[in-house]
């Protein structure tokens, strides 16, 4: 077998890195093959159960669930956890992407499907490989990241368009001020990179935004 680099220049903690992220992807890519079509939900893993954002988010699993969508999260508490009751209460497929961190993040209760990573890039690109919308709602540098990769690898046409979803007009103000002026201003975006993002100021109205894409919804019994 031919390489594309030159493997007698690799130390032995090289290829070991190596084969444990080619398995990382082989596991990854097998647990989630039958989950289909899912939507990924983020947000801060701060909040408790008495916080109104949590309530919110578990609305929108329950909702995104009783219209047949697969509900998948991070598979942690706050946000992801009421993400992923709201879709196992109603019966639904709720996936949680683990991933082991220093501070042991204890995967909630809530989770169907539970699938383990040690690489943030690995966990990532199970969530845009299976998702056909990325809903997020606040939360801190976690959920940055990836509301920012994915609309970073729509804009590069690195994956196909899906939508977006920033929940809370309050919360993504500021931000989406910011991209406005200065950041689309300066022409360091186009108004097209910006059109990406949607607001939905309620669980309703996520998931009609889901809907109305032209992704073909699931065939619910």
């Amino acid at each position: 077998m031919k390489f594309p680099f030159a493997i007698d220049r690799l130390t032995t903690q090289d290829i070991r890195l190596l084969f444990r992220i080619t398995a990382e992807f082989i596991d990854g890519l097998e647990a989630l093959a039958p989950v289909s079509p899912a939507v990924s939900v983020f947000g801060s893993t701060r909040i408790g159960p008495d916080d109104p954002t949590y309530a919110r988010a578990e609305q929108i699993g329950r909702l995104l669930a009783q219209h047949g969508y697969a509900v998948m999260t991070g598979g942690g508490p706050g946000v992801m956890e009421a993400a992923n009751k709201g879709a196992y209460e109603a019966g639904g497929v709720s996936v949680g992407l683990n991933i082991e961190l220093p501070l042991q993040q204890v995967p909630n209760r809530y989770v169907t499907k539970l699938v383990n990573f040690q690489h943030f890039f690995v966990r990532k690109v199970m969530f845009v490989k299976h998702s056909i919308a990325f809903v997020i709602l606040p939360g801190g540098y976690g959920t940055l990241d990836e509301l920012f990769e994915s609309v970073m690898l729509i804009q590069t046409q690195k994956i196909k368009p899906f939508p977006v979803i920033l929940v809370g007009t309050e919360y993504w103000k500021g931000l989406l001020d910011w991209l406005r002026d200065p950041v689309m201003e300066e022409g360091n975006i186009a108004p097209d990179d910006l059109s990406t993002l949607k607001i939905a100021r309620s669980p309703e109205e996520v998931v009609q935004l889901i809907k109305d894409s032209s992704i073909p919804a699931p065939q619910t019994s």
